[in-house]
């Protein structure tokens, strides 16, 4: 695991020593890998052992992320992606995984490389093959995609464009307390991959293998009122994967933007994603 910092093998070294089987989180961009730390506790009093990866490089701190944001530029899909299979590959035995964003579409790559016993990915950002562009989509990625050169840069987000791209259903108390605790900055390199995914004819970095039969079951949760990935492109992931021969599903969750995973109702979306783990990972 060269690139796999010490923290990292440390969490997957307690992971094979405890036994029990392993759930693998991954965060997507604006957010470390901390921000899974209530999700953590509550599989890991439901019997489970959790790792939780960071993308390569990122800083151990949201305070050390923000005195140095440029650490978190041009890092790209494949790589982070490769980043988290080295860590999985140290783990005594296939682990589920759950990805939210950009670490849902991560996620279900790892899926396809036959690497998870079952997946869960959360408004995950489009593959190849996801077809739908809705326009709130393309509002919220215009701060990073209305710069060509941001493609090289790390870009954070305004209050105002957190507001937009991920509390829209929060007051403003409690966006600005989730904007304060987690917000960092982010590579702009894996949105310009997103949006020119179905303009290459070839393989590129956000091709996801869905027909694999060793995929694994996977289950799809879209946040119903998400600006950033809204209903039309979290339900054309549900039908690219339903053409694969495991269990493919899809649970809708109202009145849910893209801070479903670390706002006051993420107890409600981890107990969904808990529940569907708990029928093949146990």
């Amino acid at each position: 695991m060269s690139d796999v910092v010490q923290w990292e093998r440390e969490e997957v070294a307690a992971a094979n020593a405890s036994g029990k089987p392993v759930v693998v989180f991954v965060h997507g961009l604006w957010l470390l890998s901390s921000s899974w730390t209530p999700w953590r506790e509550l599989f890991e009093a439901s019997g489970y052992a959790t790792i939780a990866p960071g993308w390569p490089d990122d800083p151990p701190s949201v305070e050390v992320a923000r005195a140095d944001p440029d650490v978190f530029a041009h890092k790209m899909v494949q790589q982070v992606t490769d980043h988290y299979l080295a860590a999985i590959s140290e783990l005594t035995a296939r682990p589920a995984v759950v990805g939210h964003s950009f670490g849902g579409l991560i996620a279900q790559k790892i899926a396809g490389e036959g690497a998870s016993v079952a997946t869960v990915t959360i408004d995950n950002a489009p593959f190849r093959g996801v077809l739908p562009l809705p326009a709130s989509s393309l509002k919220s990625a215009a701060p990073v995609l209305g710069n060509p050169a941001n493609r090289n840069r790390a870009i954070a987000l305004t209050f105002e464009q957190f507001c937009f791209g991920w509390a829209n259903n929060l007051d403003e108390a409690e966006a600005r307390q989730l904007y304060e605790d987690y917000h960092v900055a982010a590579s702009g390199v894996p949105l310009f991959q997103a949006a020119v995914a179905n303009f290459n004819p070839f393989h590129n970095e956000v091709t996801v293998n869905v027909k694999n039969p060793d995929r694994g079951p996977l289950l799809v949760i879209a946040g119903a009122n998400d600006t950033t990935v809204p209903l039309a492109i979290t339900r054309a992931t549900y039908r690219q994967q339903a053409k694969n021969p495991g269990v493919t599903e899809i649970v809708e969750i109202a009145d849910r933007g893209h801070s479903l995973t670390i706002d006051h109702g993420w107890p409600e979306v981890a107990r969904v994603a808990l529940d569907f783990i708990r029928r093949f990972h146990h």
